[in-house]
């Protein structure tokens, strides 16, 4: 049991933590107010600036976690599940930007990417790896036995497609196969972690599938996520993953009709 001082020092050390979340949710919550009659075109642009706070208060949980921890060796659950929720509410926000589709041609949702043409392809890049680490971290944080193990599919599968779809696609494939472009390095880095994620997505969705669920849409998201990998590797010429993506969709769809057949999914 934890000694009256330790929960006196730990009430200490998360207190600025504590007002600095409660003072940005008050922020987020003016801010949502202006934009429900706002029609400009920087309402994308604002939603970019809540889902980077919303990342950064997100950390602030876990660091009040991991304080617990430290102090009183005791998990905070409630620190972690605001966390959770907090991070789901960043993909959200960039889902209102640039849309959750998965598997789709980028001529379909280059008009809402188009929103956010001010923000370099660097910016997007340095989002994308701070909401992958504060997912990560939050994981780690809940640990392997957690009863959200399978919930964080959906998490990371939502993830994925936002970092996916938050790039230029038409001109990141440009900069790709050009060594002297200013971008290069960060956008070769940036699909490279896109083509990563789908595929971790991908399977995933197909472990639960077959560990948990059994439900067809997990296989079906499974198998677009594949299929966005493989749209990916033929925009960078990737063949062999393009042809590897697709004999993958096609056991897994294989696999999901025979066990519709036998009444093994739902």
């Amino acid at each position: 049991m934890a000694k009256t001082g330790d929960r006196d020092l730990l009430k200490e050390k998360t207190k600025p933590y504590k007002d600095h979340i409660d003072q940005v949710l008050k922020n987020e919550k003016a801010l949502l107010m202006t934009l429900q009659s706002d029609t400009s075109a920087g309402v994308a642009y604002k939603k970019i600036k809540l889902c980077e706070d919303m990342i950064g208060i997100s950390t602030e949980y876990i660091t009040i976690n991991n304080l617990s921890v430290e102090l009183i060796n005791t998990k905070n659950n409630d620190a972690l599940n605001d966390a959770r929720k907090i991070l789901y509410k960043a993909i959200i926000y960039l889902e209102d930007i640039v849309t959750n589709a998965i598997d789709v041609q980028y001529s379909e949702i280059e008009e809402q990417v188009a929103q956010i043409a001010q923000i370099p392809v660097t910016k997007r890049f340095e989002i994308i790896k701070k909401l992958g680490l504060a997912i990560k971290l939050l994981i780690d944080a809940f640990g392997e036995n957690t009863k959200w193990r399978w919930s964080f599919v959906e998490l990371q599968g939502r993830f994925a497609t936002v970092a996916k779809n938050l790039i230029d696609m038409k001109e990141g494939c440009k900069v790709y196969f050009d060594p002297a472009m200013k971008d290069y390095e960060d956008t070769v880095l940036y699909i490279r972690l896109i083509r990563k994620l789908l595929s971790s997505s991908a399977t995933a969705y197909r472990d639960r599938y077959e560990l948990s669920t059994h439900r067809i849409d997990d296989m079906r998201l499974a198998i677009q996520y594949l299929i966005a990998d493989r749209r990916i590797a033929l925009l960078i010429n990737q063949k062999e993953d393009a042809e590897e993506d697709k004999k993958k969709a096609l056991v897994w769809k294989e696999k999901m009709a025979a066990d519709q057949k036998k009444g093994i999914a739902n």
